[in-house]
């Protein structure tokens, strides 16, 4: 399962040369992005990815083209459950919207070099030891139930056990300093609030990771497919980010459903070799289960209008410190 060297370069080439088009062109000037300008960059980097999946049609065969679309899929709805949580760390930290999309553009751009590794690793993983797709099947089976049986709960990001490492172990500015993540005082390097809030950021696309990826080996073993369909749903998350924000709070049946997807691939997994599941028929349960989980939110918005906001959830947050720039927030 070689994929032609130059596919690789081709793609992250690319990936580069898009970034620093955004960054350089697009986000010169720090600001937040309004709901139009998320909406288009959204559609871009959709489009984007589709292009890149025709393209895997015609190189790779309709095969590998739909094992993308299915993992790109994947990969894209568990991102949204990314966006509960940057909710909660920009809004504890009090980070202004301005600077919002710098962190997530440097945050993701890490993303895809740890995402690469992990993806690395996973593939030898697999390659080496059949046993370790039943290690997946299962892990996705019971992080599948978790998510689904969960419910949601306050959470409370000052006892994070990184966050307080990182605060007792390294200097910290009391307050935001523009758009920088380190300042010079008095001879001395520190972090500032916008650093911690990066760290946090980095921390959760991690954890996120141990689940999206063993997801997509569930779909296919191909390393290029699984981390070319990571990346390309990575880069869409900024703008989809921007644009969900306000609203994410919307989707209550979300993470059951995503409890169901990633429950039904851990048991494909633990079936694969008395059971052949079709890529397109996986491709299906994913879209169905997510359609079928917006539809009911949705009309349960519909229906009770007056439903607690999870902004409601960080009223006992605390910002790590008074800053001039929270008056923006």
């Amino acid at each position: 399962m070689h994929t032609n060297l130059w596919f690789w370069i081709i793609f992250n080439v690319s990936v580069l040369f898009l970034l620093a088009i955004d960054l350089f062109a697009f986000q010169r000037k720090a600001h937040a992005p309004s709901l139009k300008e998320a909406t288009i960059w959204t559609l871009v980097w959709a489009t984007l990815s589709l292009g890149f999946n025709a393209l895997v049609w015609n190189w790779m065969g309709p095969a590998k083209a739909l094992e993308f679309l299915t993992g790109y899929l994947i990969e894209y709805s568990l991102s949204v459950d990314n966006i509960f949580v940057f909710v909660l760390i920009f809004s504890y930290f009090a980070v202004p919207p301005a600077y919002q999309h710098l962190v997530l553009f440097w945050g993701i751009l890490s993303a895809l070099v740890l995402r690469g590794v992990m993806i690395g690793i996973g593939a030898v993983f697999v390659q080496t030891f059949h046993w370790a797709l039943y290690f997946f099947g299962a892990f996705l089976l019971f992080t599948g139930a978790k998510m689904f049986f969960s419910r949601s709960k306050a959470v409370d990001i000052a006892q994070n056990p990184l966050l307080r490492l990182v605060r007792t172990r390294l200097p910290v500015s009391e307050s935001y300093h523009g758009a920088h993540f380190m300042i010079k005082r008095n001879g001395r390097r520190l972090l500032t609030p916008l650093a911690l809030v990066l760290i946090m950021i980095e921390a959760t696309d991690i954890v996120f990771a141990v689940d999206s990826i063993p997801a997509i080996f569930g779909i296919t073993h191909d390393p290029f497919i699984v981390y070319t369909s990571n990346v390309c749903a990575i880069l869409g998350l900024r703008s989809l980010y921007f644009l969900l924000a306000g609203i994410v709070h919307k989707f209550v049946y979300l993470k059951p459903a995503l409890g169901i997807i990633l429950s039904f691939i851990g048991a494909k997994l633990l079936l694969a070799d008395v059971l052949h599941f079709p890529t397109a028929a996986s491709l299906g349960v994913v879209g169905l289960v997510l359609l079928v989980a917006i539809t009911l939110s949705l009309l349960v918005k519909r229906q009770h209008p007056a439903t607690v906001e999870p902004a409601a959830e960080t009223d006992h947050l605390h910002p790590l410190a008074t800053c001039d720039d929270k008056r923006n927030t």
